[in-house]
This record gives C-alpha cells, structure tokens and sequence, in this order.
C-alpha cells in the first residue's frame, strides 16, 4: 500500500519570474532525487495542537477526503515536514501573526528533535505558544506513485508563499543541497544536466530535470513557470485532480504516461491523460 504523503510547494516572486525551493533527497525516494520539500504522514501527525484556519472537515472537502483526521494529518505533516528540511514555519501565536526569524541555535536543535522524532510538532509549538497555521496552505494536488515502484507515496502536495522575516536553511544532521531555483529558467535548461550540475551529487551530475524529478515536480514548475505571480497562483481556484503515472510501451520504449482523474461536481470521475 501506498504510505501518505504531504509536499510543500514554497513559492516567491522574482524580477525573473516565480521562484520555488528545491531540495536533494538521497537514496530513492518517491518524491524524487531533487524536490519539494515534504515526506511520508506520522502516527505523532495525528496528535492535537494548536490550530488556526480551516477546520478538518473544510480540508477534507478541499482534499477530496472523507475522513477528516487523515485531510488534518497531511496538513500537520506538510507545515511539520516544511519546518524540519527548510526551518520554515507557518505558524504564529494567533489567526493573525506568524512566528519571526525561528532561526539560530534554538531553533534548529527544536528542527532537530522533530526529525528525529525525540519531541512531537505539537510539543514544539505549544511551548513557545504557537498554533498552526492552517490558512497560509493552499491545496495543490494529489499524486500516487505508479503500481511498478518499490516505495510507494500517495502524496498531497500543497503550497505556500515564503514569510515575511523567514529565510529557508537546510537541516544541519540531513541536509545536502537545497535552493530557491526560477521555474521558468529550470524549465528552460530540462534538456541539460544544468539542474544535476548545480546540486553537485554523484547520483545528480550530467542528469537532466526529468532523470532527477518525479513527473509531479515537473508538472508543478510548468505551472508555475506559467503563473503571473504569487498571490495570483495561491489565489487560483483547484479542483480535486488526483494524478496516477502509469507505464506505457510508445514504440516499444517503456515511458511513464500521467493520467490525471478530475472529480465531477455530480461525483463522477473524468480521466485525461
């Protein structure tokens, strides 16, 4: 079975175009060699904390979802995930306030406990008095691994627009490579190893975008590449598309093929590929 998932799409905006933040993953995960940052759901993911914005049950019908304790679980995992890889942390003493500068000493030996599962996100929030902040994610899309892979993610995939007063680093004990890119300049050099070149890895140098990024990365940056700024593309309207990779013959080569399954406003489902 494929294991839950949540992914944090960080954008900001740029005289070049949107910006995102990408990361190495080493070993093969079913994110991707390169990407967003996120990982699998935590049986701690499931515990109460403190939260501001939408209620479970809003983000289970924004996520497709019936049960409204899973939609909660990917949102803890996305902003605690997004906190552990990049110290981003999109959450504030109220509804209205966001934490400034978690950054420093502190900081990170909290970033360190949580991804070592020594304290739980909710322990770390509830002693500086801090909630979640369910607001500031905005739901992207659903993407399951293709039936053929060893490890499989059933992942949902979120964005967020870079705080004001936060700056991303990388986890001191994990971290390899991580770095605001252009979409629109990545998506320019995929034919070349430029992506691969740049993160400096044995397993990334002279590899092009597509041998280093699942097909949602891809996808994603397009849209992203396509998009008129942050607040337009946070502010864009998403049904609940679930996107399922499958493996096709073209000419007798074996090629990854998305097919996308779009939900109807009367429950049906529509395939496009």
């Amino acid at each position: 079975m494929p294991r839950p998932a949540s992914s944090v799409v960080l954008v900001r905006d740029s005289p070049q175009g949107m910006e995102t933040y990408l990361g190495y993953r080493s070993g093969d995960s079913p994110l991707g060699t390169v990407a967003f940052p996120g990982g699998s759901i935590e049986a701690a993911d499931d515990e109460d904390l403190n939260w501001f914005g939408p209620s479970a049950a809003k983000w289970a019908s924004m996520l497709g979802l019936t049960d409204h304790r899973q939609a909660r679980a990917h949102v803890v995992a996305a902003v605690r995930e997004l906190f552990e890889e990049t110290g981003i942390l999109l959450a504030g003493p109220d509804e209205s306030s966001l934490v400034e500068h978690p950054a420093g000493e502190e900081w990170m030996a909290a970033r360190e406990a949580v991804a070592a599962q020594d304290k739980g996100f909710g322990e770390v929030l509830a002693r500086r008095g801090l909630g979640l902040r369910s607001d500031l994610l905005k739901p992207l899309s659903n993407w399951l691994s293709p039936d053929f892979a060893h490890r499989r993610f059933d992942t949902r995939y979120f964005a967020a627009a870079q705080p004001v007063n936060q700056q991303p680093s990388l986890l001191a004990s994990k971290g390899t490579w991580a770095s605001w890119v252009c979409a629109r300049q990545l998506l320019a050099g995929r034919e070349t190893s430029s992506l691969g070149d740049l993160v400096g890895q044995e397993d990334t140098r002279g590899l092009t975008l597509s041998q280093l990024a699942n097909p949602a990365v891809e996808i994603i940056l397009e849209k992203l590449a396509a998009a008129r700024g942050t607040v337009a593309y946070l502010a864009h309207k998403r049904g609940v598309v679930k996107y399922h990779p499958e493996l096709v013959l073209v000419d007798g080569t074996p090629m990854l093929e998305v097919v996308a399954n779009f939900a109807a406003e009367d429950g049906a489902v529509q395939r496009s590929r």
